[in-house]
């Protein structure tokens, strides 16, 4: 279940009733690590139906108890999800519980603090890059500035296949986004307001990294 504002095209929004809920619980900034862990989880996996609802399929024979019957495979099985490092790594494994047969790579990228602009530090996927379909994985699109910059390292490596998750959007980062990159489908939870002076989304829920890893 999503919408698609009209002024960001390649934007949809998943809005399932339980994905506004458990969005409610992890803005709350009394919700623990523990339970913002565990709902950044469960919310990551719930967006992966939407994420993944037009993957091909091959038929397939199966055999019942009862008799021989017809159904469905994921052709390929080449999806990866790709966490940008270090928030993304606690969307990775709810969206692993329902493909555990994806494989997971990993972009480093951080936001200068002055800048606001990304600086890359990491990069290892796959190496049959041009044959994958490609999950990136951040639970924020504040700026931007990473998610353009996670895909055009994506691209220049082959990738030509990316759709990008996030859990909260700014419209900021929604248009850069969608303007350097306008082939790449954007999935989020939220749609926010704004960002502030420091590049914070409003109202957001804070920074998503210090929040699963305790470091806030």
């Amino acid at each position: 279940m999503s919408t698609t504002p009209r002024t960001f095209p390649t934007l949809s929004i998943v809005d399932h009733p339980l994905v506004r809920h458990k969005i409610t619980l992890l803005r709350d900034r009394a919700t623990p690590t523990k339970q913002f862990k565990e709902l950044v989880d469960e919310i990551a996996m719930l967006m992966a139906y939407e994420a993944t609802r037009d993957l091909a399929l091959d038929p397939v024979p199966v055999n019942t108890p009862l008799e021989t019957t017809s159904g469905w495979a994921v052709r390929g099985k080449k999806l990866t999800l790709v966490p940008i490092l270090r928030a993304g790594l606690g969307m990775v494994e709810g969206i692993l519980r329902l493909m555990p047969s994806a494989r997971v790579g990993h972009i480093g990228l951080y936001r200068d603090h002055d800048t606001l602009e990304p600086v890359d530090y990491y990069f290892k996927v796959p190496g049959d890059v041009s044959e994958r379909e490609f999950l990136l994985l951040d639970p924020m699109l504040a700026t931007g500035g990473s998610a353009t910059a996670a895909v055009s390292s994506l691209k220049r490596a082959g990738a030509s296949r990316i759709r990008f998750l996030c859990l909260v959007a700014a419209p900021e980062g929604v248009e850069r986004l969608a303007r350097e990159h306008p082939d790449v489908p954007i999935l989020t939870a939220a749609l926010d307001r704004q960002l502030n002076e420091h590049g914070y989304i409003l109202p957001g829920l804070g920074d998503a990294g210090d929040r699963l890893f305790g470091t806030r």
